[in-house]
């Protein structure tokens, strides 16, 4: 029992120890400060809109190929008895270059047959015009009342026969000119600079009029075919069906692997069709001396080569050119006001493609749209502005993207605001 009420007294006294430190701990706390929390504006990067006028680039993209391609075939018959060294596929050939001969000798021997022919008409026309020239000097001879018909006079005078000597003559000679023809086309000649696609006839072969050679493409110029959509058009000074060819460069690129190679293009025409599949109407561009055979060190463009290509656009006034990822959901962009607060503003764009949009309306010069990636919740937060640049400083330090095919029709990627 006593054991008990001394538990009971230990407890009580450890309770009223622990109130007394607990108060005394109360009475000596430190006094407490309140103060204001201080807002931090967010940091951002801005963009100052100038106007100015810019050349919107078209992306487009095709296949290379040649602005002349031939088939050639044999025009006489015979055996193939000589080939040039570079009578293989991608073999290059200058203009006039042999590239095989057929045998000529049945040729030769029809060409000699034809000139002894004709010196026989030439002698014959020679006899006969002898012959004339006597009847005519006895003819002046007879009394004049033995003079009958200008039918009689003109049989008499050996007309009809000297006519025939000439045209005999005029015939063999003819002959001459055909056997030389034929003899001249046992030799097979590139019509032009060309490189062989591709060959169907090789040393020893037989060959009869109108049988395929070799194929070949002209090298001096290509072209490419560059599918414009109906809404990009307004952006070019595209050539007319009559009129003279365009003047707008056109940077022709392609990507492989990181490695990007430019050639420069000149817009030559357009075709005046639109794709019944695509609804795109195709310019033309073409490009000198595409293998480079002129310009030493040059990257060649070969033929088949499917390559981007950027058209420059005709001069359009009183746009600001942004970077693309700026516009918002609604063809919104976010500015910061004179109290640097964060604004939302409507702007209308044009339909492009690549890295930037082309804002005609909804901006002034001096307007500074937010670069850095904000979220909508921050809409009407303060902001501070830790550098600046003009949009017409921007643009030039981007270089753009390769456009999506536009074979098909597909959605704009930025329409144009209402």
């Amino acid at each position: 029992m006593a054991s008990v009420k001394r538990q009971i007294i230990l407890a009580v006294g450890l309770l009223a120890g622990a109130t007394a430190v607990t108060f005394l701990l109360f009475l000596n706390r430190p006094s407490t400060e309140i103060s204001e929390p201080v807002y931090i504006p967010v940091t951002v990067d801005v963009v100052e809109a100038e106007q100015e006028t810019i050349r919107i680039p078209v992306q487009a993209q095709g296949t290379v190929s040649p602005l002349q391609q031939t088939e050639l075939v044999a025009e006489v018959q015979g055996r193939i008895v000589e080939v040039a060294e570079s009578f293989n596929v991608g073999g290059f050939l200058r203009q006039g270059e042999i590239l095989l001969r057929i045998d000529p000798r049945d040729y030769e021997a029809q060409l000699a047959r034809a000139e002894a022919a004709l010196r026989s008409a030439e002698s014959e026309l020679l006899q006969e015009r002898g012959r004339a020239d006597v009847a005519r000097r006895e003819w002046e001879r007879l009394p004049a009342g033995s003079q009958r018909s200008d039918e009689a006079r003109d049989l008499y005078l050996r007309k009809p026969q000297l006519a025939q000597a000439e045209a005999q003559r005029l015939a063999a000679a003819a002959d001459v000119n055909t056997a030389r023809d034929d003899l001249e086309r046992t030799v097979v000649r590139a019509p032009y600079d060309a490189l062989i696609g591709a060959k169907h006839s090789e040393l020893g072969h037989y060959v009869t009029p109108g049988a395929s050679l070799a194929e070949v493409f002209a090298v001096a110029m290509a072209e490419v075919r560059l599918p414009i959509p109906q809404t990009r058009l307004a952006y070019l000074d595209l050539p007319g069906v009559a009129t003279d060819a365009g003047s707008a460069v056109i940077d022709l690129y392609t990507d492989v692997g990181g490695d990007v190679t430019h050639w420069t293009a000149r817009l030559h025409r357009s075709e005046g069709v639109f794709d019944e599949r695509s609804r795109a109407l195709f310019a033309v561009a073409r490009i000198d001396d595409p293998y480079a055979l002129n310009s030493p060190g040059r990257e060649p463009l070969r033929i088949g080569t499917f390559v981007n290509a950027s058209i420059q656009g005709r001069p359009m006034p009183g746009l600001v050119a942004l970077p693309r990822y700026v516009l918002r959901a609604g063809d919104m962009v976010a500015v910061v006001d004179d109290n640097n607060l964060v604004r939302n503003r409507k702007v209308t764009t044009l339909r492009a493609a690549g890295d930037f949009i082309y804002v005609s309306s909804g901006l002034e010069n001096g307007d500074l749209v937010i670069l850095t990636a904000l979220d909508s919740a921050l809409t009407g937060a303060e902001v501070e502005v830790v550098s600046r640049i003009s949009s017409s400083e921007l643009r030039p330090q981007r270089t753009p993207t390769p456009a999506a095919p536009v074979e098909t029709p597909v959605a704009p990627d930025v329409a144009a605001s209402p």
